[in-house]
């Protein structure tokens, strides 16, 4: 199948340009082209993504947005780049990475625009700079399953196909995700100058990320007025928080390797990750993490190495290693308090006390032991605190420790009993999701899709926009995971 040359003139989507990245220079990225594919058709769009971008969304259903998101036409006022980076993957030190098959189109206010599986570039290394369509259509659902939980992260326009074969383990077809984020830039960015010495390149890069998404480290006091020591603390913050925000929804994320962390504290780079279905701590959800250091219960610290590596690489400007450790230090604070205020909203509780503390850690246990499907467990509670009836055992049929969890209902009863039950069962409402992209739902919309059917990626796409809702409709996607579900193998192999 022939590969098409870009044909056109350039497209407007009628948004203006800023590129700021472009402006940093040439010791920063390498400026190319999206490599084009043939007869592309499209697989899945966000309307929601459109509209948070400003991209007008009958725009976003014409040949011509087909072709611009595929890379076979460029857009008018962007700036297409790959951007090098370095970083540790699986905790070893990887050297220089960069950006090997996504290339960034250019930059509108707010937003950054990048393909992934758009082709090779310099940083390609041994790969072919390709996505595939089962990888892209996860990330696709998974950007916006995220963004309807409330959790932070880059947004994902569209995903198109082509037929083209890509060899994976196995030949597969092409796919390109469009992707949103207000930046790209990771962790493995700062390593990459920090590693080789270029502290010159460091310092621009990091006042760049100061003056367009940090200002107020500028002003801030509280670390000596050092405004790399207040970034560093920032992010650290903004880390946190992030995690804690998966931890609570069982998330996974599969692959934290320093390169993959966003310095916004965003969720990005959708590869092996999975939201849970039975409750195990050591769950390890990408099949390439052999010795299991991407854990489930293991992401908290994973977070906090990768900020301190993050620190090492701002050390030539901080200059004093003690402020970059207390800004650091600031993590062992912050996670812990931002997981138990979630666990505590998912129990009902506006106003964290501590007798949450022990309640959370008991029902985890309880969740751990009897491998209660994470999701379905608080949805229920979430309808058994309006109604407590004594006749409802819905929740109490997923355990087989039926003692204990009666023993942790009691307990928790009581203390619920001090709030007010409608106030309580809103909260929970709002705060335990009925729908995940739980990995059976996934393959359901992967495995279409190669049919050449998209409407379960379409159907799917807009039950997670609104993951509270109770969507009657697809009740089934709520329910128990079957049975082949524990055989889907997840591994970096996108």
């Amino acid at each position: 199948m022939p590969i098409p040359s870009h044909q056109g003139d350039p497209l407007d989507v009628g948004l203006p340009w800023v590129n700021r990245f472009a402006t940093l220079g040439d010791d920063f990225y390498t400026a190319l082209s999206p490599t084009p594919l043939p007869a592309p058709y499209w697989v899945g769009r966000s309307a929601g993504a459109a509209q948070a971008w400003g991209l007008d969304p009958q725009w976003l259903q014409s040949d011509d947005a087909l072709q611009a998101f595929t890379g076979n036409r460029t857009l008018a006022g962007g700036l297409s780049l790959a951007s090098v980076y370095s970083g540790h993957q699986f905790g070893q030190w990887a050297g220089q990475l960069g950006d090997g098959r996504a290339i960034l189109l250019g930059e509108t206010p707010g937003w950054e625009v990048q393909l992934k599986g758009a082709g090779l570039t310099p940083f390609s290394r041994m790969g072919d700079g390709r996505a595939v369509l089962r990888s892209s259509i996860r990330e696709f659902l998974g950007s916006e399953a995220m963004h309807g939980l409330g959790i932070p992260t880059s947004r994902a326009l569209c995903v198109t196909g082509s037929d083209v074969p890509v060899r994976r383990e196995e030949i597969e077809t092409a796919a390109v995700v469009t992707r949103l984020a207000p930046s790209f830039i990771r962790f493995g960015h700062f390593e990459h100058f920090c590693h080789h010495g270029h502290h010159d390149q460091l310092k621009v890069l990091v006042d760049f990320v100061i003056d367009h998404h940090y200002p107020a480290c500028r002003t801030d006091a509280r670390w000596g007025g050092n405004p790399y020591v207040s970034l560093l603390a920032a992010v650290t913050e903004r880390t946190a928080q992030m995690v804690a925000q998966w931890q609570a929804v069982g998330f996974c994320h599969g692959v934290m390797n320093t390169d993959n962390m966003s310095i916004l504290g965003l969720t990005i780079d959708y590869g092996p990750f999975q939201f849970m279905d039975a409750y195990d701590p050591g769950h390890i959800c990408n099949h390439s993490d052999h010795q299991g250091r991407y854990a489930f219960y293991k992401q908290p610290n994973v977070a906090y190495w990768n900020l301190f590596c993050l620190g090492q690489a701002l050390i030539p400007l901080i200059a004093e290693q003690e402020q970059a450790i207390a800004a650091l230090e600031t993590f062992k604070a912050i996670y812990p308090l931002a997981f138990a205020r979630r666990m505590a909203a998912k129990l009902g509780f506006a106003d964290l006390q501590e007798a949450h503390r022990p309640l959370t850690e008991d029902i985890l246990k309880l969740l751990a032991a009897d491998k209660v499907v994470f999701t379905i467990f608080w949805r229920r509670l979430s309808h058994w605190a309006r109604a407590q009836r004594a006749d409802d055992d819905s929740v109490r049929d997923l355990f087989l420790d039926r003692a204990g969890f009666d023993a942790w209902l009691l307990s928790y009863s009581e203390l619920l009993a001090q709030t007010e039950q409608g106030l309580a069962a809103d909260l929970m409402l709002k705060t335990n999701p009925r729908y995940v992209l739980r990995n059976h739902l996934g393959e359901e919309a992967i495995q279409a899709a190669k049919r050449k059917d998209f409407t379960v990626v379409a159907n799917l796409l807009q039950v997670l926009e609104r993951p509270f809702d109770e969507h009657p409709e697809h009740a089934a996607w709520a329910d128990f995971p079957p049975d082949w579900a524990s055989h889907i193998a997840i591994s970096c192999s996108s």
